[in-house]
């Protein structure tokens, strides 16, 4: 069967647990709320023992799960086995191993495999298995007109109650950021004394979560957010930061970029590589997102050269201006059609 994943959290834990759950998608707090809902679930009916694979690479080996679900149960009669699935893709080993899994399920396992990346591409005849035997859930990411619904809905189940201005006020300002409007909407039924939120109070309790800083531009530049690129530049610069303040981030992501596109040149393994570098996996969909527009590394070590050149003009060794010139690059890097914008 096929679930949102907000109603694996809804289904009840006295329910029989099925085989296998396949919980994947873009919105990472969906995603791991959901995994949490299998993970308490699993607690409910007694099952106390945990293993967890991360098939994080072409390297896994496949074998090792196919040996797990084949060995004894250690310390209760069930265990779970989790499968940290980054790319979506569990290739044709994982594909055969999970599906041989699905057609004839052993009665000491239930297994949860999470998945950071989803869409027609990634299916196949192993997610069809599951679903056959057990649920498919997908986080696709939040569309702007649904998040004030998704604000509401979270509200109510903290036991809040907001009026249609401070939702709107909320969304507003953690302009799409699910894990920052579930921080906020915690820190809410704290400090909330049980009365309907208006728009002042609303005001008066929520942080800026859409604070501009130069953390969300990276992410929106790698991420192709060209009009959240712009917006956030024009807010730093209203609150007052200098463009020698931003180089250092800026350079350092577009170095690692640079390095990203290399290995995958080279027919290296990517996710390996994020790892080594400290890029957790909530972190590397926007990376990969830029390794799509721009593969070349030719095209990187450009960025990074123009990045340079950019850094010193802010420091009054170059000539032009400094934030034309940045804006310039980053929406070259957040849209491949832009790159014309770049002076050759």
């Amino acid at each position: 069967m096929e679930l949102k994943p907000e109603q694996l959290a809804a289904r009840g834990t006295s329910e029989p647990l099925l085989p296998v759950y396949l919980i994947a998608g873009p919105e990472t707090l969906r995603v791991l709320e959901a995994a949490d809902a299998v993970r308490a679930h699993a607690r409910a009916q007694g099952i106390g023992e945990r293993e967890v694979f991360d098939a994080d690479g072409r390297d896994f080996d496949w074998g090792q799960l196919e040996a797990s679900f084949n060995a004894p149960s250690l310390f209760s009669a069930q265990r779970l086995v989790e499968v940290r699935l980054p790319g979506g893709k569990p290739g044709k080993e994982g594909a055969e191993v999970i599906s041989a899994f699905c057609a004839n399920p052993p009665p000491d396992v239930v297994l949860l495999i999470t998945a950071g990346e989803w869409g027609k591409a990634y299916q196949g005849k192993w997610s069809d298995a599951i679903t056959r035997v057990g649920v498919l859930a997908v986080a696709w990411a939040i569309k702007p007109h649904e998040l004030p619904g998704w604000i509401e809905s979270r509200l109510r189940s903290k036991g809040l109650r907001a009026d249609r201005d401070a939702v709107q006020l909320l969304a507003d300002r953690v302009e799409g950021n699910l894990l920052a409007a579930a921080q906020e909407i915690d820190k809410l039924a704290l400090l909330s004394d049980g009365q309907t939120l208006d728009v002042d109070r609303m005001e008066s309790l929520v942080a800026n979560a859409a604070r501009y800083d130069v953390f969300r531009l990276t992410d929106a530049v790698l991420a192709g957010q060209g009009a959240q690129v712009s917006r956030i530049l024009a807010g730093l610069r209203a609150e007052g930061d200098v463009v020698a303040g931003l180089m250092p981030m800026i350079v350092k992501e577009l170095l690692r970029t640079a390095t990203l596109a290399r290995v995958q040149a080279n027919g290296g393994n990517v996710a390996a590589e994020m790892k080594s570098q400290g890029i957790w996996e909530a972190k590397q969909a926007p990376f990969k997102r830029a390794l799509q527009r721009h593969a070349a590394p030719a095209r990187w070590d450009r960025f990074v050269a123009e990045a340079s050149k950019i850094d010193r003009t802010a420091k009054g060794r170059g000539d032009g201006d400094a934030w034309v010139g940045l804006e310039r690059l980053l929406l070259a890097i957040a849209d491949a059609k832009a790159v014309r914008l770049l002076v050759a």
